[in-house]
């Protein structure tokens, strides 16, 4: 795992400047790769050319140093992450004569790249972000893994063409300040995350997941295109039999492709359905104890260790359990934020980077449970177009209105908890007559209708998903199938992959999510929905294909997810910092939200009249950025 940075400029830089740039660019992610770095410069007549990496060691520990040439010199790549199928890959290329003088990804990566240009791309399964430059055609190729594991970001301005595995490496290397993008604002303050393509920067932007850009240094110019790859055709006649066959065999082949590695491995166990089978599939798939890592609470309303310990007993795993309580944050809460560069406010992310920090100590990669949910049909949210279709069909929508309105007033938290009344408000207040339903129900942070009573009108975008939607070719999100898609597209890339990505590689941690596999997201792509979600019970597929392994009933428990008691960590140890973001002065300068609402959201919150934890904590998220990253200040 590494990160990686480049730089085209059109200035005449020289070569030494260019490698001094890049050295600054790598310096900032060493987090990425602790191990060693790799800079490439050349200097032409019309441009100079750069990239850079950090490399963390998973595979081919001698020989895998980077950047990695072609043997006639003439093409060049910087990698990060693993490509899991490149043996296969490298075994084909082998048989049509192509030789190899590494055992590395890397290298496999370009000599596919060489031999069959960009078409090479869509065999890779697995987690990356790379930039090709091929000197042969004077072109530049940056490509990023299917579902957007890995980050890229890139901008261009008059002079330079810049691309990074993190924000910080470009707005540290550029002599301007971006604007505050307001697509990007908007979306964070919906989503709780930015989305690619977009950042909160304007003329910033993410490389969507499945897409490459091409640079001609001819015109100095760059066009995006998807990855092609031919998705599997509907098998709506195949039996559940088969397919829960199927499915257990797609899910032990990825998690035996996801454990290559040339150094130690474990795995996150929260004791939910997904990373418990993951943990179980590498246990059969060894002769040894394997590692498994947990974290809890000591509130006892978050805690869930119970269930990973009956996980790990069965297992007979070396299981490691952490603990944790607001003190433990305190010293690095600023640390984690900031990191991501950019708006970001899953409450989860506190929590998984320490337990990667904790995880770290013990192995260098970890599997994780990440996308089973998206892959297989497993949210709440995923009831809500069963739900949605028969309110609306029963409920006219003036009444519907009364409803809500009295759901606001008596279903109010006064505490940070999420049982039924969070649960039966969150779900009335998406309720949507119009099919717009389900962008409600993701807007972890505002509705569109709270945040344009927040927001000032100058900042305040309406219209905000619509080009996701003609992205996904449909105006009408309805499906179960739309939902996951929407969800791949928009929360798995822009929220718990980057939260993943940013938590684990700040404590150089590798994590892998076996469930992130192209042939099973294909796969459940072509099963009837009935097979995913039967009546009210999710995933099914998936523990049927796996029941026989677990004790009864284990697999139906429920779990209330990954996320950390921000509520009450904002009325007491953050206090006196979320008050100073509600200082009527600041608030004016900054012109951006509508003082007096905003205060009163806040203040309410603080005095408990009204629990607004997400609500509040992505604001406070926004302001601690604001403050650190857009303004510089400490």
């Amino acid at each position: 795992m590494c990160g990686i940075n480049g730089l085209i400029d059109k200035t005449k830089m020289s070569k030494d400047k260019m490698s001094s740039i890049l050295n600054a660019m790598n310096n900032l992610i060493i987090h990425r790769g602790p191990d060693e770095d790799g800079v490439f410069a050349e200097q032409n007549d019309d441009y100079t050319v750069g990239m850079a990496m950090r490399r963390l060691s998973i595979i081919d520990l001698s020989s895998g140093k980077q950047p990695i040439f072609s043997d006639d010199k003439q093409i060049v790549i910087v990698f990060n992450g693993e490509i899991y199928n490149y043996r296969t890959i490298k075994s084909r290329l082998v048989s049509e004569g192509v030789t190899f003088n590494t055992t590395s990804d890397t290298e496999v990566i370009l000599k596919a790249y060489e031999k069959y240009g960009v078409e090479s791309f869509q065999w890779l399964d697995g987690m990356y972000g790379f930039s090709i430059y091929d000197k042969k055609i004077n072109k530049l190729f940056i490509a990023r893994d299917f579902f957007g594991e890995k980050p890229l970001y890139y901008t261009q301005n008059d002079n330079q063409f810049l691309w990074a595995s993190e924000l910080k490496s470009i707005i540290k290397t550029i002599d301007y300040k971006p604007n505050i993008s307001k697509k990007g604002l908007n979306l964070y303050f919906r989503l709780t995350y930015i989305p690619a393509p977009h950042t909160i920067y304007e003329g910033i932007y993410k490389l969507e997941a499945n897409h490459y850009l091409e640079y001609d240094f001819e015109s100095f110019q760059y066009s995006i295109h998807k990855i092609n790859y031919e998705p599997a055709p509907k098998t709506a006649d195949i039996s559940f039999e088969d397919a829960k066959a199927k499915t257990k065999e797609l899910v032990y082949n990825s998690v035996d492709s996801r454990s290559i590695a040339d150094v130690g491995l474990g795995t996150f166990l929260s004791g939910g359905v997904d990373s418990s089978i993951v943990s179980l599939c590498l246990s059969q798939a060894t002769d040894k104890k394997i590692d498994t890592f947990s974290i809890g609470f000591k509130k006892a309303s978050y805690d869930e260790t119970d269930k990973s310990r009956v996980v790990a007993k069965m297992l007979d795993s070396n299981h490691h359990e952490f603990i944790i309580d607001e003190d433990d944050l305190k010293h690095n809460i600023h640390e984690i934020l900031v990191n991501f560069d950019e708006p970001f406010s899953d409450t989860a992310a506190l929590p998984t980077h320490l337990l990667s920090e904790k995880t770290r100590e013990h192995v260098t990669v970890a599997l994780t449970g990440d996308g089973g949910d998206e892959v297989f049909g497993g949210y709440n949210k995923y009831y809500i177009g069963k739900m949605n279709k028969r309110y609306t069909s029963v409920v006219p929508k003036v009444l519907h209105k009364t409803i809500a309105k009295l759901s606001n007033k008596y279903l109010i938290n006064k505490d940070d908890t999420r049982g039924k009344r969070f649960q039966i408000n969150k779900l009335l207040n998406a309720i949507n007559y119009e099919g717009d339903f389900y962008w409600d129900i993701i807007s972890l942070a505002n509705t569109s209708k709270l945040l344009s009573e927040i927001m000032q009108d100058d900042y305040y975008d309406s219209d905000l998903f619509q080009e996701y939607k003609e992205v996904l070719g449909k105006q009408k999100i309805e499906s179960l199938t739309d939902f996951r898609l929407v969800d791949k597209i928009l929360s798995l890339e822009g929220g718990m992959l980057a939260k993943v990505d940013r938590t684990s590689m700040l404590t150089s941690l590798e994590c892998r999510a076996p469930f992130l596999n192209k042939s099973i997201w294909e796969f459940t792509n072509t099963l009837p929905e009935s097979y995913l979600m039967k009546g009210w019970n999710k995933k099914y597929i998936l523990k049927e294909a796996f029941r026989d392994q677990f004790p009864q009933d284990f697999l139906e428990k429920g779990k209330s997810g990954f996320g950390s008691p921000t509520g009450d960590w904002l009325r007491q140890s953050l206090r006196q910092e979320l008050e100073s973001y509600i200082e009527p002065e600041m608030l004016k300068k900054q012109g951006i939200f509508k003082v007096d609402v905003i205060t009163k959201l806040v203040q309410d919150h603080l005095d408990s009249k009204k629990d607004s934890t997400f609500r509040v904590w992505s604001y406070y998220c926004f302001q601690k950025w604001y403050k650190f990253n857009f303004l510089n200040e400490n």
